[in-house]
């Protein structure tokens, strides 16, 4: 069994679903197979992801949020109960061999650092085998990669992309299954990094796009209709949901806005693509092996809808967007020939996200709708099933992926798994509608709710209300009791027609329904809170740094994630290091955090002591000693001294060996906010993608011998909660 995601990506995006972005595999699968048309995510990351593999609403696991955001409250925790095995689990204890590979990002925040607890990690919920990253996002370039439960580098390989690592290791899974175990059954979970931000993809694939887009959202949006009511993925009636206010209409944007926009898309569109022609390279083995027919294939064409978290504007650097440094368009059109490429981490347009949820109101983050929850799907089981080609319109959920994999396998659902009870599954398994379009619809009645914006539906009808928009993140909401509901009526595809004033007892029926479910599913009581829960201590979330100010590393620390060091940003702080320099100059990073996004780097430059900040790639400053540091053992130490009045400002470097200062020099503006959701701190090494490219040693491998490396912190820090929480957000 083998169960693919894609990140990020709206209905309207694939060409299977009417979309613009070419995914012949997807078309492929669905020809021998059959396409859901009403297939359904919690409109974001985390809480897809935990619903799919439980098989239990979001909330019920604790993940009702991302990770990064966590509460006290039992729906929003982020820690998986033990009553909710996930379905790797279920499948090892029923002989199955299991692995994963991409994109997981369901650990809590406080367990992802190299002491764990690892009961948590991919390894720990019933996956034998993991290789991917943890977190919400990764450089398709240069990502940071765990193996199992050990950080590691990628292949030194030339033109690396991780879409092709992950397709490579899902291939060799397959391989060694059917040679070595060929009558053992295994499952395997590919989730791919893209077509979440940064969208990555050879300039090769960039370029079939050129100019396929140059015409604009709204204009694609026409398209897009056309070709799903062609393929009947909506019905011939189906309308276009309206643009948002928010998002300007093409026509309106300036020339130098197309050119650049357009670009993005074509972007995305070849991250697409080339994602696709690497699930294309899994099923050409599966085939070659003799294993397609008999092997079920659930391809997911996005964990939400597609994402706004570009801006109106985009982005060549979400880390600039994630520390409030504006990037104009001018600014962008100066390096449009690299978007795609690994200079930039680019985000397309809330413009283009929009069309590419075709034809549905609203995008990823607002669950209320189904622009933000609606997203194609394909199964795909030559021997279990004989429709081919076929399209599905019965309700389905990704809470139901999990029975049907059971129901697949002939396993029943478990009700005891490692002595513990466990919940009920919530909804029905879908593999009734696999050989009958006109299987009456066993799905009936599903709740929806994110950052506040809920839903339900029941029964055809769909009641609706947006408490919190994508791009509001710091405004006052208003009490919830307060919201508007909206009502849609069945036939109503694409919840074109608001009727709640000509069916008041209908939405009575419907908003009692939610709260019904709500209570049921551990959605109580909502959280709609924003800047709050950056606060550990008041949201209660641990917090492993929690009344911490001095930190010792050693040797050998790598891959440490933001969240698992102490945070120096916006606050003086010192970082000291014991090192033994040898008979020739050193040479090196002593300790790097961060990357060429953003991020900063204590090191050796040709034996002297050098200093430098990556203000989000729009600047680097260095501070460097002029004397050459003898041989022996030495104190090297920067002193940072923040100039303090708000996030992101300046300060000075001063630099010291052996206690006398070396250098000192003004860095102008920092880091505010974030050094990098795909990036780490390392001890005697930059790996990933470098800090600053005149490193001198492959990686920035420090040829000094460092005993330790303290980092000393002020208790003070200039704060902006709401700021940051921009930057959570956009780590789904």
């Amino acid at each position: 069994m083998l169960v693919i995601m894609i990140d990020d990506m709206g209905f309207g995006a694939p060409s299977s679903f009417g979309g613009p972005c070419q995914m012949p595999t997807s078309e492929r699968l669905a020809a021998g197979g059959v396409k859901f048309s009403r297939f359904h995510t919690t409109a974001l990351c985390s809480p897809t992801r935990a619903a799919l593999l439980t098989g239990r609403n979001h909330h019920s696991v604790g993940m009702g949020t991302l990770t990064d955001l966590s509460s006290g409250h039992p729906g929003y925790n982020t820690v998986r109960p033990d009553s909710a095995a996930n379905v790797a689990e279920v499948l090892r204890l029923n002989g199955y061999n299991t692995a994963a590979f991409g994109k997981w990002h369901q650990t809590p925040t406080w367990e992802l650092g190299a002491t764990g607890p690892f009961d948590r990690w991919p390894t720990g919920e019933g996956f034998e085998r993991f290789y991917g990253f943890l977190g919400g996002e990764a450089d398709q370039w240069n990502p940071s990669l765990v193996d199992g439960t050990t950080p590691i580098e990628p292949p030194d390989t030339e033109n690396y992309h991780l879409s092709e690592d992950l397709a490579d290791r899902t291939i060799a899974f397959v391989r060694a299954q059917t040679g070595l175990a060929p009558d053992k059954p295994w499952f395997a979970y590919l989730a791919f990094g893209a077509t979440h931000a940064p969208h990555h993809a050879p300039a090769e694939y960039i370029e079939r796009y050129r100019g396929q887009f140059d015409d604009g959202w709204d204009a694609q949006r026409e398209r897009t209709l056309a070709a799903q009511k062609q393929l009947g993925v909506v019905p011939a009636d189906c309308e276009l949901s309206p643009r948002p206010d928010a998002i300007p209409a093409w026509d309106d944007v300036t020339d130098d806005e197309r050119r650049l926009y357009a670009r993005m898309m074509e972007a995305y569109a070849a991250a697409a693509t080339h994602t696709d022609d690497q699930v294309g390279r899994i099923v050409d083995e599966l085939e070659k092996l003799g294993r397609l027919d008999d092997t079920l294939i659930v391809y997911i064409l996005g964990d939400n809808g597609a994402s706004v978290e570009g801006g109106a504007e985009g982005t060549l650097n979400e880390f600039a967007q994630y520390n409030s440094v504006p990037e104009t368009v001018a600014f962008m059109l100066e390096r449009i020939d690299q978007i795609g490429g690994p200079e930039l981490f680019n985000h397309y347009t809330s413009g283009w996200a929009h069309a590419m949820d075709t034809p549905y109101q609203w995008t990823k983050q607002v669950a209320s709708h189904w622009g933000g929850t609606r997203n194609g799907m394909v199964a795909h089981w030559p021997n279990g099933f004989a429709a081919r080609g076929e399209v599905r319109e019965q309700f389905t959920h990704v809470t139901s992926v999990v029975p049907t994999i059971l129901e697949a396998a002939g396993l029943p659902l478990p009700e005891i798994v490692n002595g513990v009870a466990q919940m009920a599954y919530p909804n029905p398994a879908f593999g009734y509608a696999f050989d009958s379009a006109e299987a009456p619809e066993q799905h009936t009645t599903q709740y929806f709710e994110t950052v506040g914006n809920r839903g339900i539906y029941h029964e055809g009808w769909s009641a609706c209300a947006i408490h919190s928009v994508p791009w509001d993140l710091t405004g006052q909401l208003p009490r919830f009791e307060e919201d508007e509901w909206e009502l849609y009526a069945p036939g109503d595809h694409s919840q074109a027609h608001n009727v709640a004033a000509e069916h008041p007892e209908q939405l009575a029926r419907m908003k009692e329904l939610f709260l019904t479910e709500a209570a049921r599913f551990n959605v109580l009581p909502l959280d709609d809170r924003k800047t709050v829960k950056l606060n550990s201590a008041l949201v209660g979330r641990p917090d492993p740094m929690a009344g911490r100010t001095r930190m010792r590393l050693y040797p050998g620390a790598r891959h440490i994630a933001e969240n698992s060091v102490l945070d120096v940003k916006n606050r003086t702080h010192s970082v000291t290091a014991t090192v033994t320099i040898g008979e020739e100059p050193a040479e090196g990073a002593i300790i790097a955090q961060g990357g060429r996004f953003g991020g900063w780097t204590l090191y050796f430059d040709e034996g002297r002591l050098a200093y430098a900040h990556n203000w989000v790639d729009h600047e680097r400053y260095y501070v460097r000693s002029e004397q050459v540091i003898a041989a022996g053992e030495h104190e090297v130490q920067m002193v940072f001294d923040y100039d303090g009045g708000g996030v992101g400002k300046g300060g000075t470097a001063t630099l010291f060996v052996d206690g006398e200062q070396v250098a000192s020099g003004r860095i102008d503006n920092t880091c505010g906010y974030l050094f990098g959701t795909s990036e780490v701190m390392d001890v005697g090494r930059d790996s990933g993608a470098p800090v600053i490219d005149g490193y001198r040693t492959p990686h920035g491998i420090c040829t000094a011998m460092i005993d330790s490396v303290v980092i000393d912190v002020d208790p003070q820090v200039d704060r902006d909660d709401a700021g940051m929480v921009r930057t959570l957000l956009q780590r789904q």
